[in-house]
């Protein structure tokens, strides 16, 4: 398994969280996302043989956020 911080631009409220820790977590190979509001950052660990760091990041993308 796999631990990173991703810093993530746009979210405000909990429907932000709902939004990214349910995409995220849906993915195959995501044990664990948490979303940090107030610092902007999401922790997310994952078994990179079975999901990409880059689909975690598209995946952020398409729910309207900007990954740093």
């Amino acid at each position: 398994m796999e631990k990173i911080t991703l810093k993530v631009k746009g979210m405000s409220c909990g429907h932000c969280v709902n939004s990214i820790e349910g995409s995220v977590g849906k993915l195959a190979g995501v044990k664990s996302v948490k979303v940090h509001l107030n610092e902007g950052n999401v922790d997310v660990e994952f078994n990179p043989s079975e999901v990409s760091l880059s689909k975690i990041k598209e995946t952020i993308d398409d729910q309207g956020y900007d990954v740093e």
